[in-house]
């Protein structure tokens, strides 16, 4: 399926989410975001991961600001609330995303690719968040997500001085857990993403919505929680048939990587 804003392809049980203005360098318009919120609250039932793209050079450079309107502080709260709900389809959606980033992940592209689950990114990839500069601030969600990856310091500092950070900062202070050569971000996460669609599918989304929020919670409340969703997943027929597979050996233990 292939829109104005977007396509979705189906490989096997991992859709293919690309932005799809190269124009505009995937910057995000009120449609594209919405197209972004209609595609994760509608994927395929036999999808079990995704992964976010950008066509051309560059993954997302931030928000259409040939967009930009005046509005209200009414229309603005309602504006940012649009952005918070679109993303939660990824963050708080049914499978785990993989991210592909190149090239520019500024403004709000960064607040897009920190809802994702896992972040790849190749050597051109760069990182910014210049609405300091541009009088604005972050509405879609960044203030709580990003300072989850780098930490309040770090977010702050890029917003008041205009710190561009580059593929191989961004790996180390938490943007990305991947780093891999320019022009095979895509293929890293494909295969991320296949991987994971193997996965148990309730363990999956155990892990997308439960630890988010266990990392906020009281340590007592945080133990709950996790002994509930333990208890959950281990509940599950799939479960079970892995854990008798192991047992009786008819699956790999971990092994060391190479």
């Amino acid at each position: 399926m292939t829109t104005q804003d977007i396509q979705l392809e189906v490989r096997g049980q991992v859709a293919v989410v690309r932005l799809n203005r190269a124009a505009k360098r995937n910057a995000l318009s009120d449609g594209l975001v919405l197209a972004i919120r209609d595609t994760f609250d509608q994927l395929p039932a036999e999808v079990g991961a995704a992964v976010l793209d950008g066509t051309g050079e560059h993954f997302c450079a931030g928000l259409d600001l040939s967009e930009l309107q005046e509005r209200d502080a009414g229309a603005g709260l309602h504006h940012s609330r649009m952005w918070h709900k679109a993303l939660d389809s990824l963050q708080y959606g049914r499978v785990p995303v993989v991210a592909a980033l190149h090239g520019a992940v500024v403004g709000g592209g960064l607040e897009l690719a920190s809802a994702c689950h896992v972040r790849v990114a190749d050597e051109s990839t760069f990182y910014a968040l210049p609405e300091g500069s541009r009088g604005i601030f972050v509405g879609g969600g960044g203030a709580v997500r990003i300072p989850r990856l780098i930490g309040a310091a770090r977010m702050t500092d890029m917003m008041l001085t205009g710190r561009v950070y580059n593929a191989q900062e961004g790996e180390r202070i938490g943007f990305a857990q991947y780093l891999v050569p320019a022009g095979t971000a895509f293929d890293k996460a494909l295969e991320l993403a296949e991987r994971i669609a193997q996965n148990a599918p309730l363990t999956n989304y155990a892990l997308m919505h439960a630890l988010p929020r266990i990392a906020e919670q009281p340590a007592d409340q945080g133990f709950f929680t996790e002994a509930l969703m333990a208890a959950i997943a281990q509940s599950a027929p799939e479960a079970k048939e892995r854990v008798r597979a192991f047992l009786e050996k008819r699956a790999d233990k971990v092994k060391r990587a190479d």
